[in-house]
């Protein structure tokens, strides 16, 4: 996804959490999410429903008022527009098609790389136009391997672990006694697992892109949506969660989860606190003080907002990397560096990061840090984010980013050539120049929306969403105008 949170807020629109007992509409991908804009002064907006996966309309159409009466024609061309999209086996199907497919000679095995189906002797003349793909035994253990990754940035882009990342979660997991694993969106741990073997280590994958349940049985693979904690298998699925996170003879749970990037944050922490919510109601321990363990994996910087909705989480120095990613690679270094972090509940001393790759023993912070990150004896902690070495203002009163010094009008550290702040208007208005508002309160902004959807939103009227629709023209940077502003003020 390339909206993130952050862009979320300079429109103006907050997620508001399904009440309990309350009912929200549907798309393909389970029950949608409930979005208000707010305007700059506080005050609330109408609110929509819209989905909880795809942050483009072009991906999913969904699109309702909250308040809206929905015509009986209007239902039911939902419900063919989902039957329409639902996938061409169930569940069942695929596990019975996977024991099938094993069984068979290995020149009988085909995988159709159009369809990313496993294809059956009877089904070969069917896809006889497509490219075809002789599948081997290893690659029936690799399925992210086979199967292509999906690539949608505004929905469901799939990156994938590389082994070093992979291998040093598993290890961590069983150095710290974890018997099962409950794997959201992370198909490469998954397959790790069943391919070390480790008994008696079990894992569950819940993921949204089904395909993996050609792979898995019902047992080990869950269609699941992370963002609305939607399962597509209904309380099937459900009862399956609930057996693997009970705890007999000690078989501790950890939950490990990797969404996408782009990704909200606070429906996301939801999700993850309805299954921690749900395990402690299996524990029967009478503490309800202790969550679910969890490891995180998240960009660096939605630090902020992820212990905003979970406090009790802490971000760790190791950087993930991924295979099919252009920049998440390790062993660059300075800004290239990869982003993505683990946020866990574990005691972070426990988490134990190799030594090999830099990463050294605080004593002080009583946890792992990259070589770079040296501790701060004034703010008492190793401050660094993003491996670089930071260091200490005592103008702001904490360790900043190596590129950023003082600045004296702003009262604050900033890159050299940022723009300065003049008064309480904060960097001003990207959209027009001003340094009265910022970009999220501007009154030229709703009037451009308006323009670039063009005639079709006159015909819409109140169904143009303020949220969802998508300028036709790119837009003026402000900075040249806000300079010219400022020159004007000085005079």
């Amino acid at each position: 996804m390339e909206i993130s949170e952050a862009n979320m807020d300079s429109f103006g629109i907050e997620v508001i959490l399904p009440e309990e007992g309350k009912t929200a509409p549907r798309c393909p991908h389970g029950p949608t999410l409930l979005f208000e804009k707010v305007d700059n002064g506080g005050s609330k907006g109408r609110r929509f429903y819209a989905c909880s996966a795809c942050r483009d309309r072009k991906d999913c159409s969904f699109f309702q008022w909250e308040d809206e009466k929905v015509s009986k024609a209007r239902m039911l061309a939902r419900e063919a527009e989902m039957l329409s999209k639902r996938p061409r086996f169930t569940q069942q199907e695929c596990c019975s098609r996977f024991v099938q497919f094993a069984s068979l000679p290995f020149i009988e095995k085909k995988f159709c790389e159009d369809c990313q189906i496993l294809l059956l002797p009877a089904e070969h003349s069917a896809h006889s136009a497509h490219r075809t793909t002789a599948v081997t035994a290893a690659q029936l253990r690799r399925p992210s391997i086979l199967l292509r990754p999906l690539d949608n940035k505004k929905s469901n882009a799939q990156y994938l672990f590389t082994d070093r990342s992979a291998h040093f979660l598993l290890d961590t997991l069983v150095g710290l006694g974890y018997k099962k694993v409950l794997c959201v969106g992370t198909p490469r741990l998954q397959e790790l697992i069943k391919l070390r073997n480790l008994e008696p280590m079990k894992s569950l994958l819940l993921d949204i892109d089904f395909r993996y349940a050609q792979f898995y049985s019902q047992d080990e693979f869950c269609h699941y949506n992370m963002f609305n904690h939607h399962f597509f298998g209904g309380e099937a699925s459900r009862a399956v969660l609930d057996a693997f996170l009970t705890e007999a003879d000690g078989e501790q749970v950890v939950m490990v989860a990797d969404p996408p990037f782009g990704g909200l944050v606070k429906p996301l922490a939801n999700s993850f606190s309805l299954i921690s919510q749900t395990w402690k109601k299996l524990r029967n321990s009478g503490d309800s003080n202790i969550d679910i363990p969890i490891i995180w994996i998240f960009p660096y910087f939605f630090e902020p907002r992820i212990l905003e909705c979970l406090p009790a989480l802490t971000m760790l120095d190791y950087q993930v990397d991924y295979d099919n990613h252009p920049l998440y690679k390790h062993g660059k270094t300075g800004r290239r560096q990869s982003p993505v972090r683990l946020f866990t509940n574990i005691l972070p001393k426990q988490v134990v990061l190799p030594r090999e790759e830099g990463y050294r023993f605080c004593s002080m912070c009583q946890r792992y840090v990259c070589s770079l990150n040296k501790h701060c004896t004034k703010c008492n902690l190793c401050p660094s984010k993003d491996g670089r070495e930071w260091k200490h203002c005592s103008a702001c009163g904490k360790c900043v980013k190596p590129s950023w010094s003082h600045c004296t009008s702003c009262g604050r550290c900033a890159l050299p050539d940022h723009p300065c702040r003049q008064g309480d208007g904060g960097n001003g208005c990207f959209s027009c120049g001003s340094l009265e508002h910022q970009r999220k309160a501007c009154p030229l902004r709703d009037m451009r929306r308006k323009n670039s959807l063009g005639p079709k939103a006159k015909s819409l009227g109140k169904k143009a969403s303020p949220y969802l629709a998508k300028p036709g023209a790119k837009k003026k940077s402000g900075v040249a105008n806000r300079a010219k502003k400022r020159a004007a003020n000085a005079l």
